[in-house]
């Protein structure tokens, strides 16, 4: 008896553990040549999406993963790899709006307030990735991120019509970013949960066209 629930045990361990290594190794081989960290590499592209994060961490302190975002964007901006920013994060509240703040953050750094759009409702990846397409009219997009997150948000994008490269963003420590990291590999099995069952973004809205 003992036996048997030992090695029941090992088998519910071994599921999930399974789907964790086979959505990141899916992942990761789809992606794999389409994320580029050097603007003379990268491909030019009409539209940067770059995707929301909080500006500030807990306890007051700067995001590292936002700041190296804006520094990406305005690189690729300033290499003429992009002609226009479409700014995708949560909007959730009237405390809290990601894509005003990024925009305010874009003009500071020299980016033309007319080259800059908002997406508002893009609470997660794939609403951010499907609204691009649907919403806004592209067909083409560098998405700008950390190299993980570019990599989820390219497989989501091909898989809903969209034909995306990513630019990496310098990342953070790995033991700084643990959390985050860890995280990533629970987003990542969620991905195809959400491709099986057909999930929709939040909302649609009008269409915008970027010109």
């Amino acid at each position: 008896m003992r036996r048997k629930l030992v090695r029941i045990g090992f088998v519910i361990f071994l599921i999930p553990l399974s789907a964790l290594l086979i959505s990141n190794h899916l992942i990761n081989s789809f992606a794999e040549g389409k994320t580029y960290t050097n603007t003379s590499q990268i491909p030019k592209n009409e539209v940067g999406l770059i995707l929301g994060t909080s500006k500030k961490i807990k306890g007051g302190q700067s995001n590292p993963y936002y700041t190296n975002r804006i520094l990406a964007t305005v690189s690729l901006y300033n290499s003429n790899k992009i002609d226009f920013v479409l700014v995708s994060g949560d909007n959730g509240s009237i405390y809290y709006n990601e894509p005003m703040t990024m925009k305010n953050d874009l003009i500071a750094q020299g980016i033309p307030a007319e080259h800059i759009f908002l997406d508002y409702a893009g609470f997660r990846t794939l609403d951010s990735m499907v609204r691009a397409k649907e919403v806004f009219g592209l067909t083409t997009v560098t998405v700008i991120s950390q190299k993980f997150h570019n990599e989820r948000a390219i497989y989501i994008a091909e898989k809903k019509g969209l034909k995306a490269i990513g630019f990496n963003a310098a990342d953070i420590a790995l033991e700084s970013g643990f959390r985050v990291q860890l995280r990533e590999y629970f987003a990542r099995v969620k991905v195809f949960l959400d491709l099986a069952l057909k999930v929709q973004p939040r909302f649609y809205g009008d269409k915008e066209t970027i010109e």
